[in-house]
Formats: structure tokens, C-alpha cells, sequence
């Protein structure tokens, strides 16, 4: 079950890394490539969309006392997601601005093209900062899915030092036992002998 979901899982990263490539790339293109762009963005999404429904449908199928690690993968994801889709809104808000710029035509004036450039400048730092914050929030799933490990880690060593003092008690009792043996088979010996 959990290979099917590391299979989406790998998908889905393939799948949001092409995303964040063509979201920066959305304000510096003009045009049908720029309107090509967004739409191809725009079905992106979907599929990862799809993609996310699937892992969450994996996750319902694995054993309760194994859920918890891909949960919080999950809400990882769907992080993620959201943080991908607010990513796009505003590459799509500064698209449609240059839109605007372009039907009404520009009148040279250094103002406004500073302005733009302001925004673009603007957009380009919202998008290094929401990778940054990306690359975080994997950084945390990792250490969170370390400590979970850890944790699994411990509970098994403790299982198997159980274990390892169950079966030493049984060896004493064997022993215990078998010196008992002895000492009957002595005592029958000593009164066949009377």
C-alpha cells in the first residue's frame, strides 16, 4: 500500500516542481505564450489536485498504527498545494496587469515603467521566499518523519529487551528444572541402590 502512495508521491514532486518552474516564468512572457502558460499551469494544478486525492485515498487503506507518518506527509502536501495555487493567483493578478497595460498602451513614462518593474521585482521576491518557505515546511516533514522513526526505532528495542528477559527467565527456569532433574534422579538412584 505504501508503495503505490510513494509512487504519487514522487509524481506529485515532479508535478509542483514543473509548477513552480512555469509560475515564474508566467510575468516575464507576453502574449499567446504567456496565455499558453497559464493555461498549461492551470491543468497542472488539476492533475495535482487529482494526484493528492489519490495519496489520501492510499492513506485511508493503511493500518491505523501506521497513518500517522503519511498524514502528516499529507498535510505537508496540501500545504504545499495551497501555497502553489496563492503562487499562481499572483502571477496571474501581474499577468492580467501587463494586460491591462497593453490594452490601454503605454505612454513612456518612466514612472509607470518603474512601477512595473517595482512589481515584477515585487513578484520575484514573493516567489523566492514562498520557495524558501517551501523548502522549509519539506525540511520540517523530513525531521518530523526522522523523530517518527526514532520513535519506532525505540519502541522495537524496548519489544525486543522485553523479549530478551522473557527468554532469559525461561533458560533459568530450564535450568532450575534440569537441576531438579538431577537431584530426583539421584535421590531414585540412592533408594534403588537401598
Amino acid at each position: 500500500m505504501s508503495a503505490d502512495f510513494e509512487s504519487y508521491e514522487q509524481d506529485f514532486a515532479v508535478l509542483t516542481a514543473d509548477i513552480t518552474g512555469r509560475i515564474g516564468k508566467v510575468p516575464k512572457l507576453v502574449g499567446d505564450e504567456k496565455k499558453q502558460m497559464v493555461a498549461n499551469v492551470e491543468k497542472q494544478l488539476e492533475e495535482a489536485r487529482e494526484l493528492l486525492e489519490q495519496m489520501e485515498l492510499e492513506v485511508r487503506e493503511i493500518p491505523p498504527q501506521s497513518r500517522g507518518m503519511y498524514s502528516s506527509r499529507m498535510r505537508s502536501y496540501k500545504q504545499e498545494m495551497g501555497k502553489l495555487e496563492a503562487d499562481f493567483k499572483r502571477s496571474r493578478i501581474a499577468y492580467s496587469d501587463e494586460v491591462r497595460n497593453e490594452l490601454l498602451g503605454d505612454d513612456g513614462n518612466s514612472s509607470e515603467n518603474q512601477l512595473i518593474k517595482l512589481r515584477e521585482e515585487r513578484a520575484h521576491l514573493l516567489d523566492n521566499t514562498e520557495r524558501l518557505e517551501r523548502s522549509s515546511r519539506r525540511l520540517e516533514a523530513g525531521y518530523q518523519i526522522a523523530v517518527e522513526t526514532e520513535q519506532i526505532g525505540q519502541e522495537m528495542l524496548e519489544n525486543l529487551s522485553h523479549d530478551r528477559e522473557k527468554i532469559q527467565r525461561a533458560r533459568e527456569r530450564l535450568r532450575e528444572t534440569d537441576a531438579n532433574l538431577g537431584k530426583s534422579s539421584r535421590i531414585l538412584t540412592g533408594m534403588l541402590r537401598r
